[in-house]
């Protein structure tokens, strides 16, 4: 693959990033405005930032490397992710906007700290606060890590001068122009990750010997690369299907995409950024389950899984085009760490108060914040190996079953007292954690995903009743 066309569209793509982001940055002075762009976002800003922010390396890179790696059984959690989008935007959705508005909520955890007494309010911050920083950190990681790999895959550059890069261009725009900056930025990379979702896996089943080439690939392979269910039968497989679909679900708990919602310009633009959402993420998740089986044709079984998506473009693509391959996966890595490093910011200078103690620096504070989780991110990424899926997979998990199940209960009209949103925290965070350090889990392990949903719900049900009883006395 030629490397002068890469590094020369790469070089302009992003000194367009960096100039947009110069270019909003006189929006960016104030608190709200840095972390949720004044809530005037419409409906193909909001929904394209959201697609491209929730999909990331995790869709180029991993879920096609985990498609070629295990088969059509990993197809399952594709449904359960669409559902997760609609549930989030369209029934969760009117509640996080209209609250968010009236009470002038600025993160996730305003919101699930709103009517707690002060005490109970302040230990979930901080509860929610720690969560959110460690929990990003596994998160960016992985993106930075699937930044090492495509430079060094370009530009052999090696893993680790790859990841410093990709890191340093992500914070310098994100630093510059703040939320909405990033908002403008995602939308163009989303538009960039679809055309690519699109091109490169076509251009793939084209290589692969179309259709037929894939259906031998898939006769010669091993039966569970095959099966639906993949190793798993009778009640197994449905705890396989339910353990892959519920992974979705995780969107509900994902502080960083509950800011797109936040910050919709209105009901209006938030519906109709659902619909924009929702049919991109099919196109993506089905371009990049079409390339990882056409990658099982063309590669066999050998080829490194989370490296399928550029070993297809190098192969079946023109060397001019390789820029925008590497530019697309570095869209999908930026737009999910942009968001990310907001939120996770805004947790420490805004949640935990680091900001007051500064009156008049809010944004300095909040930037210096940004830059202190990009840091921490690098040195996860370089010195506690890991792959891509699994490292985005445990962040996914953990921050959906933590505050997921209170964004729930809250969208279904149940009034939660601050200790019950605070169990719940805890029960979920710490269920995963314990599937993730201490027990044998992967994306098809329905205990995992599960069970730390059911003990966040747990916890909401006896401190709400324990609160109630203590009400009537």
């Amino acid at each position: 693959m030629g490397n002068l066309p890469a590094l020369i569209t790469l070089i302009v793509y992003s000194a367009g990033l960096i100039g947009l982001s110069l270019w909003v940055t006189s929006r960016a002075r104030t608190e709200e405005g840095f972390f949720l762009g004044e809530r005037n976002l419409g409906p193909w800003v909001a929904g394209l930032a959201y697609a491209a922010s929730s999909s990331s390396a995790w869709v180029l890179l991993g879920f096609s490397g985990f498609v070629y790696q295990v088969g059509l059984s990993a197809l399952w959690m594709v449904p359960g992710i669409l559902l997760g989008y609609a549930v989030v935007w369209l029934w969760a959705g009117p509640l996080l906007q209209k609250t968010s508005r009236e009470h002038g909520h600025v993160t996730l955890s305003d919101f699930l700290t709103q009517g707690a007494d002060p005490h109970v309010a302040r230990l979930i911050r901080i509860a929610a606060s720690l969560m959110i920083v460690f929990c990003y950190s596994y998160y960016i990681a992985s993106q930075f890590q699937g930044a090492g790999i495509a430079f060094d895959g370009v530009f052999g550059t090696g893993l680790q001068s790859g990841i410093l890069l990709g890191a340093g261009i992500i914070l310098a725009y994100t630093l510059l122009g703040g939320f909405l900056a990033v908002s403008l930025i995602d939308t163009i990379q989303g538009l960039l990750i679809g055309a690519v979702a699109i091109v490169v896996p076509a251009v793939g089943l084209l290589h692969a010997g179309g259709i037929e080439g894939v259906s031998i690939a898939l006769n010669i392979a091993p039966s569970e690369f095959r099966a639906p269910f993949g190793t798993a039968v009778g009640w197994t497989a449905l705890g396989f299907v339910i353990g892959s679909m519920a992974t979705g679900f995780g969107a509900l708990g994902q502080p960083h995409l509950i800011s797109w919602i936040m910050a919709a310009r209105d009901r209006k633009a938030r519906v109709r950024g659902a619909g924009i959402a929702i049919v991109w993420a099919g196109l993506v998740y089905s371009g990049m389950a079409v390339l990882g089986l056409s990658a099982r044709s063309i590669f066999g079984s050998d080829a490194p899984a989370e490296g399928v998506f550029f070993e297809i473009a190098s192969t079946a693509l023109p060397a001019i085009l390789a820029g925008v391959v590497v530019a697309a996966t570095l869209s999908a890595i930026m737009s999910t760490v942009d968001s990310q490093l907001l939120v996770a910011g805004a947790a420490i200078s805004h949640d935990l108060g680091v900001a007051k103690i500064f009156p008049g620096k809010e944004v300095i504070v909040s930037r210096m914040a940004v830059a202190f989780v990009c840091l921490a991110a690098v040195v996860v990424t370089l010195r506690l190996p890991s792959t891509i899926f699994e490292r985005t997979l445990f962040a996914w998990t953990a921050l959906g079953a933590s505050f997921g199940p209170a964004v729930i209960a809250r969208a279904a009209g149940v009034r939660l007292s601050g200790i019950a949103v605070l169990a719940s925290l805890l029960a979920g965070f710490g269920a995963s954690a314990a599937y993730e350090f201490l027990l044998p889990s992967g994306p098809g392990a329905v205990w995992a995903r599960t069970v730390p949903w059911a003990l966040a719900f747990i916890a909401i049900g006896v401190c709400s009743v324990v609160h109630l009883r203590k009400r009537e006395k």
